[in-house]
């Protein structure tokens, strides 16, 4: 597989997780930066392979072997990304980029390596979880912080933005992973949240709490 395959097939797999029915030829292009034209073309040589089912004018999904090739290059990106804030003292805004380049490595015996080096991690620095060798995932029934309960505490779990300015922020405002989250107050106006986290009481947004998901604290 090339890496412009990986990279499609990878687009595919993201996309669909909000569009189920079906990833529109736009949305890849979108995603990409690229024209549709190329998208389609892209299309065409991945299910000649059996990678993705594909009918024009009707969206394209992954097929279950083109499923399994997304999952082992999300696999290397979340496997590096461990590696880089674990081992190497990266923050976690900075190894999207990084683990971009190293997603591409094609040895199965380094990732198998580095996946026991780093003591079989399930879920990757921003959260998400880090499918295993045959692609099974660790499976919890997360929700967004705003859809939280009052007087519920939480515990922060991971992101669903992860670019570097909504990382930097919660950097900024000391909300890490693992943090017990207790929601105490929401506005009715704006649907921002008065949470109380580690002691401290803060107020955020609801763009902020669109972004953050948690699981109940047991």
């Amino acid at each position: 597989m090339t890496i412009s395959e990986e990279n499609y097939i990878k687009v595919i797999y993201h996309l669909a997780q909000v569009s189920p029915k079906g990833v529109t030829t736009n949305a890849i292009a979108g995603t990409l930066d690229t024209k549709a034209s190329s998208v389609t073309d892209m299309l065409k040589k991945l299910a000649d392979k059996n990678w993705v089912s594909y009918q024009k004018y009707q969206g394209v999904s992954l097929t279950e072997s083109g499923l399994l090739k997304a999952k082992m290059v999300v696999r290397k990106h979340r496997l590096w990304e461990v590696f880089l804030v674990e081992k190497l003292g990266f923050a976690w805004d900075e190894v999207h980029d990084i683990a971009e380049e190293l997603e591409h490595i094609q040895s199965q015996a380094l990732i198998a390596r580095l996946d026991e080096f780093l003591g079989h991690p399930a879920f990757d620095p921003h959260g998400d979880p880090i499918p295993n060798a045959k692609g099974e995932m660790v499976k919890e029934e997360r929700l967004l912080l705003s859809d939280g309960q009052l007087h519920q505490t939480y515990r922060f779990m991971g992101v669903r933005d992860s670019s570097p300015g909504f990382l930097q922020y919660l950097d900024k405002q000391k909300i890490a992973l693992g943090a017990q989250v207790e929601l105490v107050e929401r506005e009715p106006f704006d649907h921002s949240l008065t949470v109380r986290i580690n002691g401290t009481t803060l107020v955020l947004s609801q763009k902020i709490t669109d972004n953050l998901y948690v699981l109940k604290h047991v």
